[in-house]
């Protein structure tokens, strides 16, 4: 029986979503979505039971003679190709630490040696989600973009992550680059909007949503949102043109904000004489799931082995 299921599973700071996607139509299959709440600060065992669970639910839905394997969108930092663990330092996920994610999921879930399980960073199967069957599906080369908790990014040729080059940033992506008194993701992040706004106001806000809301009660809301924007369109314009981007795609917290930041961010990028075409993402959560499915697809596989050592 040919195999034309995936499960792709998107790892959160606090959450696991996965699903089963249909390899040949790029699509979520019936209700097979699911998602569990993670205590990112439990033993190991804990974290992977959970995760098991979610997935034993996906598997449950969905004819199991018919799946290839799972592909996950793992944050960093993280072994790809032997699929083990190196987070420490960022508050989420230590004990994982050295963790055989491959060994630890194919004994809990009980799944057959052929049965595959591949990885690759969040930010890059979000992008390459939204290349197959998203925002940049017309597009050869784009640059996809999540503005929230952090700055997530990933170039994209031919649905396969460009991750070293005199085209890319080292790593392939934007969020350690220098700016300011910092790097990037500093600034085109959630903490870096609310972090101006406190400085400003001296009050706290728990995130962006509920920044965008005091819109039209504080004037220091709508002059952040006008910085934002143009600041990103000055930081990215020369990235664009040096990749030769025909897309932008945005995703994340923030571009459900974009209301009140694109024009002045486009705006911008014309200015600095950037021709590249801006769209929020199609797939928004979904992006990932489809992008980290993706890795089962065998032509995708061979081709983008070579960039997982460098995410």
């Amino acid at each position: 029986m040919k195999k034309t299921i995936a499960i792709g599973a998107d790892i959160g700071g606090s959450h696991i979503s996965c699903a089963a996607i249909d390899l040949v139509s790029g699509k979520i299959i019936g209700e097979t979505l699911t998602e569990r709440v993670v205590d990112n600060q439990a033993q190991a065992s804990v974290i992977i039971a959970v995760w098991a669970e979610a997935l034993s639910s996906v598997l449950d839905k969905v004819d199991t003679k018919k799946v290839k394997g799972i592909g996950f969108a793992m944050p960093g930092p993280f072994d790809y190709v032997k699929g083990i663990s190196y987070i420490r330092g960022v508050a989420k996920y230590e004990n994982l630490y050295g963790f055989n994610i491959t060994h630890a999921i194919s004994s809990s879930l009980g799944v057959p040696e052929d049965f595959l399980i591949r990885f690759m960073n969040d930010a890059s199967s979000f992008a390459v989600g939204e290349a197959w069957a998203g925002s940049a599906t017309r597009a050869n080369r784009s640059l996809s973009i999540t503005l929230g908790t952090g700055f997530g990014s990933a170039f994209i040729s031919n649905r396969i992550p460009i991750v070293d080059g005199p085209e890319v940033p080292k790593l392939g992506c934007i969020y350690h680059l220098p700016y300011r008194d910092g790097i990037a993701d500093d600034y085109f992040s959630t903490r870096g909007l609310i972090g101006r706004y406190k400085s400003a106001t001296g009050k706290d806000l728990d995130g962006v949503k509920e920044l965008a809301e005091l819109i039209s009660s504080e004037t220091i809301v709508s002059d952040l949102f006008i910085d934002f924007g143009d600041k990103l369109g000055i930081f990215l314009a020369p990235w664009l043109k040096r990749f030769r981007a025909e897309i932008l795609v945005i995703g994340g917290n923030i571009s459900h904000a974009y209301n009140l930041f694109g024009d002045v961010f486009e705006n911008r990028l014309i200015k600095e004489d950037c021709k590249c075409e801006v769209a929020l993402s199609e797939l928004k959560e979904d992006a990932a799931l489809l992008g980290s499915a993706y890795l089962l697809d065998d032509d995708f596989w061979k081709s983008v082995q070579h960039a997982l050592p460098l995410m």
